[in-house]
């Protein structure tokens, strides 16, 4: 592993994790996901944000280009944790009616994850003069908080007593 000793290879750094999360998220996770909802809504909002996330990929790779490095991506343990607590929770429920509780919950924590990610970044690329990533990356957060606050709805409506009783 490279040792990061300049403020430009931590937000190189940064990117490629966060370059991770949104490959893996658009290419594997939300589809998953989506296949596993049962509420119209949540299922409905999943999808939208599988496109919205390659979206995300592509505002994160042209930031390369602007720095000049070639896209590579570094794992994520945050985000690799977060899909693994999911799937070990998914698999303990034996209620129809929860899984979906779950399932919100999951996204929740991940877009509150993505969201402190590009906050990070911004202030870290605003600080080098970065204002053409800086505009990439509040493109890419505002939509993630856009999207917390649709599951934040959706989780409401799912999670009320008639909707999670067993």
């Amino acid at each position: 592993m490279a040792k990061i000793s300049q403020p430009r290879e931590l937000l190189e750094d940064k990117l490629a994790t966060m370059l991770y999360v949104e490959r893996d998220l658009a290419e594997k996770v939300l589809p998953e996901l989506h296949e596993q909802i049962g509420n119209a809504r949540l299922k409905q909002g999943i999808e939208s944000h599988v496109a919205q996330t390659r979206g995300y990929v592509a505002n994160l790779e042209r930031a390369f280009a602007i720095l000049g490095v070639d896209p590579d991506t570094s794992k994520s343990s945050a985000f690799d944790g977060l899909t693994k607590d999911h799937d070990q929770l998914a698999k303990k429920i034996d209620a129809a009616q929860l899984e979906d509780v779950v399932h919100a919950g999951a996204a929740a924590k991940t877009e509150h994850l993505e969201i402190a990610a590009y906050e990070g970044m911004i202030n870290l690329a605003s600080s080098l003069g970065e204002t053409e990533i800086v505009h990439l990356l509040e493109e890419n957060l505002d939509q993630e908080r856009e999207a917390l606050e649709q599951v934040k709805q959706v989780s409401k409506s799912i999670s009320t007593p008639q909707h999670a009783s067993v």
